[in-house]
């Protein structure tokens, strides 16, 4: 069950699905329909910036060599750190999600539209599904998922499939889903799939917002 807060939409559903799924895309669609959304990979960003807590946290952990000579967060350095090393990302993500958590409850007090979306791709991994009511998975083959982060991040077969590795697998995410979009097919499918969702969840936030 998800946290509940005075001023919170009264419909919160986590969109999740493994890294180059195609949830950014998704998302986008959702918004264009006039759903809220909240991104918890800008939100990390936000913790981590110069003058951040998140910031300090990762400095401290990880040394100096983590931060660019402007002083901001070395991403590739840290990207590079922590997929090579479980412990090193278990414990980078106890600094900060915990930061992108508080973050992301506060900004779920400022939505006003009849629905949220939270995009957490870690959402099964985590504490982060208590936030939401309905999981939302995008979901496509791993062999996609593989050639779109290759081609994305410019980065090598092993490294994507480290990656990969990092997250719950593709029947992990299956089962804790509420929801699945197939987006392994055409743009207008994808879309198609968002539209038919979005009314579900005009639907339902609207009966929500009556039992309150």
């Amino acid at each position: 069950m998800a946290d509940r807060a005075a001023a919170r939409p009264p419909l919160v559903v986590g969109l999740t699905g493994g890294i180059a799924s195609g949830k950014s895309a998704v998302a986008a669609v959702f918004v264009s329909l006039g759903a809220g959304l909240i991104d918890t990979d800008a939100v990390a960003r936000e913790v981590v910036a110069p003058g951040e807590p998140g910031l300090a946290a990762v400095r401290a952990a990880f040394g100096a060599r983590m931060l660019s000579p402007s002083g901001e967060l070395d991403r590739a350095a840290l990207r590079g750190l922590v997929f090579e090393d479980d412990a090193k990302r278990r414990q980078l993500e106890s600094l900060l999600h915990p930061l992108i958590r508080a973050r992301t409850v506060a900004k779920l007090t400022e939505v006003r539209t009849p629905y949220a979306i939270v995009a957490v791709p870690l959402l099964v991994e985590t504490d982060f599904g208590q936030l939401v009511d309905r999981v939302l998975v995008v979901d496509c083959p791993e062999h996609l998922q593989l050639e779109r982060l290759m081609k994305r991040d410019a980065i090598p077969r092993t490294q994507a499939l480290a990656i990969l590795r990092a997250q719950a697998d593709r029947a992990t995410r299956l089962k804790a889903a509420h929801d699945v979009i197939d987006n392994s097919g055409s743009r207008e499918a994808t879309r198609t799939q968002v539209e038919q969702l979005h009314r579900r969840y005009l639907e339902y936030a609207a009966l929500a917002a009556r039992r309150v």
